[in-house]
């Protein structure tokens, strides 16, 4: 007879479960080895540990969408860098010296610092893995560090040496993705996808030979668009005649899209995520969100860039919430003079955006993204009783505008404490972080900065 899995029964939290059977003010949930098996405002389990979860708020755990971990160890330096200059700065410059070695660490300790910040599913769209051993170091830090994650395979971007094959022109290594998905088929914390170039930063040929790749191997295609002119710029149209758009396709940003664009890409099933600070910081321009919801859609939040923000996942629902309800407050003022009735996102969409929407840009919103009985245990405990938090007077917006990275208490992953009592669980990280400054040191070293 098979072993019974490990439960765990949390009790006594205030519960958003972000799913359709609604939140409960006080109650329970029992965890049975990865999956979540039951959520009542009183269980009965004599065969479980129990976590004393009284004073906390429990929410989905957060999903960041869009992350180029790759750039942990370089944190702040592009702080005050437009857009051109990070193209210029980090592709052409600081990641041409990056040996598998660096991505391992900087991977490693940005995974674990999600882990920390309440993230339990992390998309990683790698896109500075000139060798096999790059990509290889990457999935193995994933791996190390105990994250849900999706590994999107890129392709890095430097400017062309003479004689040599611009980037743009460059499909896809498909025999590489290839070998990535064997090496790691039936992995459960650990998918395997596509980062693409796209018709806006690739020619046709290039943008036709990844989207049909992607499809024919199954994959989320993602790509980033904007930034600049389009080297297709009648690119989109070409790929939707030849039948290669659909719901497996991702755009990053999407700030050059036409409203009809962007309503016809909602009806074919695309998603969308945003990075809203990094998109204002740099100069991409204000985030799709309130264009979006004209259409009925939401996007998936992700953090971008490290290397100008931090990596934390309520800070960028917060400031995505309020820099659109700031543009729809300018918006309404100038038609009619006068500040709106009532705000026009709630803090439950912005909650939203970074569980649900994540899981759904994933294709996975019938495993994560919410908390049911049957999804994975995938779960944050948010202390509720802190300084900063108290009094509670609605749990959504508590989490959403008040809680901080010190209010995360315990983190799990399909049924496993990552984090408990605001310790990362199984992690020596003084050598971790010395090896990350090092990496940092001898990367800015190499291209004379400081």
């Amino acid at each position: 007879m098979a072993a019974r899995a490990q439960r765990t029964l949390i009790r006594g939290a205030s519960i958003v479960t972000m799913d359709a059977q609604g939140d409960l003010p006080v109650g329970d949930l029992l965890v049975a080895g990865d999956t979540i098996e039951a959520i009542a405002p009183r269980l009965a389990v004599d065969d479980a540990q129990v976590v004393d979860a009284s004073g906390c708020i429990l929410v989905p755990g957060f999903i960041n969408a869009h992350m180029h971990t790759w750039q942990t160890a370089l944190r702040g330096l592009a702080a005050n860098w437009t857009l051109l200059q990070y193209f210029k700065n980090m592709h052409a410059g600081l990641a041409t010296v990056f040996a598998p070695e660096d991505l391992h660490i900087a991977t490693l300790v940005g995974a674990l610092n999600q882990l920390n910040c309440g993230t339990t599913t992390l998309v990683d769209w790698c896109h500075n893995n000139p060798t096999p051993a790059h990509n290889d170091a990457a999935v193995d830090a994933l791996l190390q560090s105990g994250i849900r994650a999706a590994f999107f395979h890129g392709t890095p971007k430097p400017d062309p040496k003479p004689g040599q094959t611009p980037f743009w022109e460059v499909p896809h290594p498909r025999a590489e993705v290839e070998r990535l998905l064997k090496a790691h088929q039936g992995r459960p914390l650990l998918q395997v996808h596509a980062a693409v170039l796209g018709p806006h930063y690739s020619t046709l040929d290039v943008a036709v030979h990844d989207f049909r790749m992607a499809k024919e191997l199954g994959l989320i295609a993602s790509l980033h668009q904007g930034g600049g002119p389009a080297r297709t710029p009648d690119g989109w149209e070409r790929l939707e005649a030849l039948g290669l758009l659909g719901e497996q396709i991702n755009i990053v940003h999407g700030h050059a899209l036409t409203d009809e664009q962007l309503q016809r890409f909602c009806d074919l099933g695309m998603s969308f995520s945003a990075a809203a600070e990094s998109e204002m910081s740099q100069g991409h321009g204000h985030p799709l969100t309130g264009r979006l919801r004209g259409f009925g859609r939401a996007p998936s939040l992700g953090v971008d860039l490290e290397s100008v923000m931090s990596g934390d996942m309520i800070s960028q629902a917060r400031i995505a919430l309020g820099i659109q309800r700031s543009l729809d407050n300018v918006a309404h003022r100038a038609a009619h003079g006068t500040i709106p009735d009532t705000s026009t996102i709630t803090t439950r969409e912005a909650l939203a955006w970074i569980t649900v929407e994540g899981a759904r840009m994933l294709r996975q919103l019938d495993r994560l993204g919410t908390l049911a009985p049957g999804k994975q245990a995938d779960l944050v405990l948010i202390r509720a009783d802190d300084l900063n938090m108290q009094p509670v007077h609605d749990p959504v917006s508590a989490v959403v505008f008040q809680a901080t990275l010190a209010n995360i208490d315990s983190v799990m992953v399909a049924g496993e404490w990552r984090k408990r009592e605001g310790r990362l669980l199984g992690v020596d990280l003084p050598p971790l972080l010395a090896a990350l400054r090092a990496s940092g040191q001898k990367i800015t070293q190499a291209m004379g900065l400081t």
